[in-house]
């Protein structure tokens, strides 16, 4: 936990720097007034944690402050970290890893007789605007299940963006990941095909679907998710096993329209919110979270594949007050 919660901490310093410049170090070690309280509650809506949230934290913090009028800013924190830990209660998203499962069927991979009864890959579809930073994390999370000891194929359906199939193969030569792609242009849904079939073929445990980045608001783009789900089911009909919402956490509480029409339209099963170690506004995952209830997988807190890390709450939660992990 000691490393997972460092990378939290590296990930998250400019939101930690925000709120400690706006309440003047307050949880370096001072005293807590009125003053301080007025500071904290602009900095927790600045950085987006939102009117509830800022509000339950606040109201703990004033009580104690009621209580014992010497308290400081470094125990407003702890009581700040513990609301907010309680808050997320029930997001952490998890992987129940399989590994080495699928025995590979060899052979032509569009050979006939139906299907075995081999068990079948996990499918992992990420979905997203562009500029979310899918086709990378789509990358390092086909890392992060190899570094585990599970074998994963990558389809590369992001074919409307003209760069983003080199993005991805480039991605797959640099981290020795197994890709499926055809050519810009090519119908999305056939490749999520060919790609599902060598997946079994050869017995991967994983498929990463990288799906063509999108504004939420437009309904023909959103009907090629459907198509893609459609061909995906054709071969198993629990296919995708899970549909992740890719967010930029620099978006702040914006993110929030882009996760409701996405889960209304395709049904999301959980979120990876990339670029918080970009972006003061690191409280807008508690905002998705009470809004939709939808699981955080992983946060994206850098540019190096290492750099996705599985959700922890309290990481998190220790992190942006300034805390230490409780284990040190």
């Amino acid at each position: 936990m000691f490393g997972l919660f460092q990378k939290f901490k590296a990930g998250l310093a400019k939101t930690v720097s925000a709120i400690a410049a706006k309440t003047h170090g307050l949880f370096g070690g001072r005293k807590i007034d009125a003053a301080s309280l007025d500071e904290l509650e602009e900095a927790l809506y600045t950085a987006d944690f939102g009117v509830e949230t800022t509000t339950e934290i606040l109201a703990e913090i004033k009580t104690a402050f009621r209580n014992d009028p010497a308290l400081q800013g470094r125990q407003a924190a702890e009581i700040g970290a513990t609301v907010l830990t309680r808050v997320l209660a029930g997001s952490e998203g998890r992987l129940a890893l399989k590994v080495g499962s699928l025995p590979s069927l060899g052979g032509d991979l569009h050979g006939g007789g139906g299907p075995s009864t081999a068990a079948f890959p996990t499918v992992i579809a990420l979905i997203g605007v562009n500029g979310s930073g899918k086709t990378t994390t789509t990358a390092k999370l086909a890392w992060r299940l190899k570094q585990d000891g599970c074998s994963v194929t990558l389809a590369a359906c992001d074919t409307f963006r003209a760069a983003a199939i080199e993005q991805l193969k480039s991605w797959a030569t640099r981290l020795d990941l197994e890709i499926i792609a055809s050519r810009t242009g090519a119908d999305a849904a056939a490749v999520a095909f060919d790609a599902w079939q060598a997946a079994r073929a050869r017995g991967r445990d994983y498929l990463l679907v990288d799906t063509a980045g999108r504004l939420h608001t437009k309904g023909n783009l959103l009907e090629e998710l459907s198509k893609i789900r459609r061909v995906l089911q054709k071969h198993d009909p629990a296919a995708p096993q899970h549909a992740w919402l890719v967010v930029d956490g620099s978006l702040g509480s914006n993110s929030i329209e882009q996760a409701r029409v996405f889960h209304q339209s395709f049904g999301l099963t959980g979120l990876v919110v990339t670029k918080l170690d970009g972006t003061s506004r690191g409280g807008a995952i508690v905002g998705i979270w009470r809004e939709l209830r939808l699981p955080i997988y992983f946060l994206g807190l850098g540019e190096q594949p290492e750099d996705l890390q599985p959700f922890d709450a309290s990481s998190y939660a220790r992190a942006v007050f300034g805390l230490e992990d409780k284990q040190d």
